[in-house]
């Protein structure tokens, strides 16, 4: 026989008493012809429940006129949900198995048909155009749970969404199934601890909204709608760096689920070894479901902003900046960027689109402190604009998220180095009057301070001595600039490259199989391929800037 689904789009039926009567008359009328089951296949908008074709006219004569949003669609009763499998082949999951998986989840799970779909897939690289076979949209850990081993026990492909912020795109996977955790959203501080509870859903700003109102902060990104997630696992460059270490330096502990569904707490006194790897490792080890943050006194108002400057002062403002970076206090810091002029509402509109360099600067601590500090920095040429002054945390921290909206088109390259040479000064200012769109940028984060005296095998991240990262930054709106601008970004990176380390921060790694001398995880490769091979032999954690066991390497 064929199975008729009712999709309830507004409520359940069943459990809504204004219901009731006409439920009980319907099903009076068909009673001893099926039984109900509820059914959660599409979304958690619309219950559905099993309905033989004997059912159906009895139904359509009850409801028709008084529940025009009733919809009652036929399906085959061989419909089965063909999933990626870890071998690249699709795997046929039968409609009872899928069934028993999907009346176990308590959030969204949806298939590409799904009302919900499209924007569930929407990332904030708009060139990314991934289509996953399923979205889980988790509520909390035991959907989790229930995802990985339901994932593991068929060998399917898998991806992890927090915030979807991720270049690459590697929230999603073709085909597959893409648990996405951005409904995990809590968040609790303890201000006498200097400890925050953050799940993996939850973004920067979000963060910042709850730990500002208590004086305190975890160092993370320079951008309010990253998610934590992504960004604390690869590293977490930001504004505090300098000050109190990366994202990742300030993670006390974490709850994850590995690779065979087991809930587990990590740290340093548990899970220890396992601990170490996901500090930098990104997601090749599980999925992290709770953080635990080391807090600092951060605060509500910093002092800090950006000063505009013609890009023809480039080179000198560079080389200047380079000589005063060097006796910068861990407290401050500043991170050039060069690109056409935003329309910034503190600069003369006769300069907005124009070619300039911009250096955006914070200082942690007392203003007087702060205004010592950054005026050299103020003062290293004439300035277009200078914006600099007492400002809210918070705000500076979703300053430039204007500049970073969803669903532009991005691409970009990154190095890293230890120091700036007049070359690479000069290769950098040639590349932004060339700039490509109105978009693209070249900016150079500052590091240092108290990230660079964590030793490199203290954890995963290894990456201690680079002084600066250059990201060059391609970014556009329409798809027939898709040549152009890449083309900027991998001439500009080869140029570069002859003066970089070697090594990257794997959180700005555009594509998987890009090579580099040192790459993403540097001398602690092999000990993270090691541990992989211990508690990931499947390679289950694998749409990311992979880690593989060494079995799998060896093949």
């Amino acid at each position: 026989m064929s199975i008729y689904y009712i999709e309830k789009l507004q409520t359940l039926l069943v459990g809504n008493t204004a219901h009731r009567g006409l439920y009980s008359q319907w099903h009076s009328s068909v009673k001893g012809q099926f039984s109900i089951r509820p059914k959660r296949v599409f979304s958690t908008l619309a219950s559905k429940q099993l309905v033989p074709p004997s059912a159906k006219c009895s139904l359509d004569c009850i409801f028709a006129n008084a529940y025009h949003w009733l919809e009652i669609n036929q399906r085959s009763d061989d419909m089965n949900i063909h999933i990626m499998g870890l071998n690249g082949q699709k795997k046929d999951i039968n409609t009872q198995q899928f069934e028993l998986y999907t009346s176990s989840i308590r959030g969204e799970v949806l298939l590409p048909d799904t009302a919900g779909y499209a924007e569930a897939r929407a990332l904030w690289n708009g060139m990314i155009d991934i289509c996953p076979a399923l979205i889980v949209r988790c509520s909390g850990t035991a959907d989790v749970v229930t995802t990985i081993q339901f994932a593991r026990k068929n060998e399917l492909l898998i991806s992890l969404k927090g915030g979807g912020h991720n270049i690459a795109g590697s929230a999603l996977c073709d085909g597959g199934l893409t648990l996405d955790m951005s409904s995990m959203k809590g968040i609790s501080v303890d201000p006498k601890a200097r400890i925050a509870r953050v799940q993996s859903g939850v973004c920067l700003g979000d963060i910042d909204h709850e730990t500002q109102r208590f004086g305190l902060a975890v160092p993370t990104g320079i951008n309010s709608t990253t998610g934590i997630a992504g960004l604390a696992l690869g590293g977490g460059y930001g504004w505090l760096s300098r000050a109190f270490g990366h994202t990742v330096d300030n993670i006390i502990s974490v709850d994850l689920v590995d690779a065979q569904g087991e809930f587990l707490h990590v740290s340093e006194q548990e899970n220890s070894e396992l601990f170490w790897a996901i500090r930098g490792g990104s997601g090749n080890f599980g999925v992290v479901t709770q953080f635990e943050l080391k807090l600092h006194p951060v605060g509500p108002i910093v002092f800090g902003g950006p000063v505009v400057f013609p890009l023809t002062e480039a080179k000198s403002i560079l080389r200047t900046f380079r000589d005063i970076a060097k006796s910068m206090p861990d407290e401050a810091s500043c991170w050039p960027v060069m690109r056409k002029a935003p329309p910034f509402p503190f600069l003369a509109p006769e300069h907005h689109g124009k070619p300039v360099i911009i250096l955006p600067m914070i200082y942690v601590g007392e203003t007087a402190k702060g205004e010592a500090a950054l005026a050299p920095l103020r003062s290293i040429a004439k300035p277009l604009a200078d914006a600099v002054g007492p400002v809210p945390y918070a705000a500076w921290q979703a300053a430039f998220d204007p500049l970073l909206t969803l669903g532009a088109r991005n691409y970009w390259k990154s190095s890293d180095f230890t120091e700036m040479t007049d070359e690479l000064i000069d290769t950098l200012v040639n590349a932004a009057e060339q700039l490509p769109s109105d978009e693209c940028e070249i900016f150079t984060a500052q590091l240092g301070g108290a990230a660079s005296r964590v030793a490199p095998d203290a954890m995963a991240f290894p990456h201690r001595s680079t002084a600066y990262t250059v990201n060059i930054h391609g970014r556009w709106q329409t798809e027939d600039r898709d040549d152009a601008c890449k083309g900027w970004v991998r001439e500009l990176f080869n140029q570069l490259e002859k003066f970089s380390t070697g090594s990257v921060y794997v959180n700005f790694v555009p594509e998987y199989d890009e090579e580099r001398s040192i790459g993403p995880y540097g001398a602690n490769k092999p000990k993270l391929e090691e541990i992989k091979s211990r508690v990931d032999k499947l390679n289950l954690f694998r749409s990311n800037i992979n880690i593989l066991p060494n079995a799998q390497i060896t093949c």
